[in-house]
This record gives structure tokens, sequence and C-alpha cells, in this order.
């Protein structure tokens, strides 16, 4: 059971993890969680580049290892990356401290402080933790493209049904995606880029003026 859209009233009790970002440009975050992986994130890098997209990839460290090649082309296509832990870990199942480990090992290799927990799944206290140093990077989103009841015309309409201007919008390159995400990523590009949208990349410099903010309500209390 998942949501394609974010309610509002989660992302509202959810402060400190980041699910859009506030534009009112026509400028869509598109990310893809779990790669990389030699069957299916080339590919989508050769469907980004071919729409001049840029894009955020939240790492399994563990790939990185396997796949330093398709990750060193990740880097050079000039997108952003993000630790989404060294094992793909579901923080529910996880003891706080390797579950913590298990993220600075990954981040250690992405040499970002963007993290997204697999199934965004942490415990408060993993989660608490997390936030003094990362950002963490949620979604309102989700393509729904690792169901395998949906059709790659499903995933299409999960996107475009739901997705404005400042969207973190989900994908997944990894196997048990790859029929969706292959067909439907560059149907989503043409038909915002139609729109007038551009697609750019989650840059960490994007957050610092909330946490500047953030770090003068807490002085004047």
């Amino acid at each position: 059971m998942y949501l394609v859209q974010t309610p509002k009233i989660i992302q509202t009790l959810f402060p400190k993890y980041h699910w859009r970002i506030k534009t009112e440009e026509k400028i869509l975050y598109i990310t893809f969680d779990d790669g990389p992986i030699p069957e299916v994130t080339p590919r989508v890098l050769e469907i980004l580049s071919c729409y001049n997209a840029k894009a955020t990839f939240f790492c399994v460290g563990e790939n990185i290892k396997k796949y330093p090649n398709i990750f060193n082309e990740i880097l050079e296509g000039g997108h952003r990356l993000g630790s989404h832990t060294y094992n793909h870990l579901n923080g529910w199942r996880s003891d706080d401290e390797h579950y913590l480990k298990n993220v600075e090992k990954a981040a250690l290799l992405t040499n970002s402080h963007l993290f997204r927990p697999p199934y965004g799944r942490m415990r408060f206290s993993q989660a608490r933790i997390l936030a003094q140093k990362y950002t963490i990077i949620m979604w309102d989103v989700l393509s729904g493209d690792f169901d395998p009841k949906n059709k790659p015309s499903d995933c299409f309409r999960n996107v475009v049904d739901n997705a404005c201007p400042g969207s973190i919008v989900v994908f997944h390159d990894s196997l048990k995606s790859k029929t969706n995400v292959l067909e439907t990523l560059p149907k989503v590009l043409d038909y915002f880029q139609i729109l007038g949208y551009s697609f750019e990349a989650i840059s960490e410099l994007q957050f610092v003026r909330d946490k500047e903010r953030f770090s003068q309500s807490l002085g004047q209390k």
C-alpha cells in the first residue's frame, strides 16, 4: 500500500523532511532510487540527456561498489547524488546504530549530505539524529514504477496528474522497475517539456536558507 501523492497533512507533520521545493517556476525535480545498475541506469542517463534534464540519484552503496563505472557516468552527466543506505535497509526493521552506520557508509561514497530512506521508512530516533547532519529528501509524487501491477501508462498518469512546480518525483533505476521506468520516463519528460518545464537536480544549497531561518527562530525563543 502506498500513496501516489503525499498528503499535505503528512508533509506538515514532518517539517524536517523535504517533500517538494518551494518555487513558482515550472521546474520538476526528477529523482531515482536504488541504482546504479548496468541494466537500467545507463539507459536512464541517455534519456535524461536527450531532454537536457538533470536529476538526483539516491544510490545504494553496494551498487556503487559493484558498478563504479556506471556511478561515474552519473557524475559525468552533471547529475547529483544522495545516500540511499549501503544495503537498502528498512529503518523500521533496523536497530539505530546499524542503520546510522549504513547511511554513513553510503554517504561517504556519494560525497553528499542528501539522504533518502529506502521505502521512506525511518524510526523517529533515526530521523532525529540523521537530520542533524543530512538533508532528508522525501517526495510528493511517486511514479509507482516499482509496482508490478502498474503498466507504463499507469505510471505516466501517476506523474502527470499529480506533479506541479517544485514537485519531487520518484522513479527507480532498478530491475523490477525496468520496463515501467524506461517507457514512462521519456513520455513524462516530453509532456512537461511541452508545458514549458525544466528538470533540475536537487542542490543542498536550496535548503540553506530554510536551515538559517530555523536556527534564527530558535535563537529568538
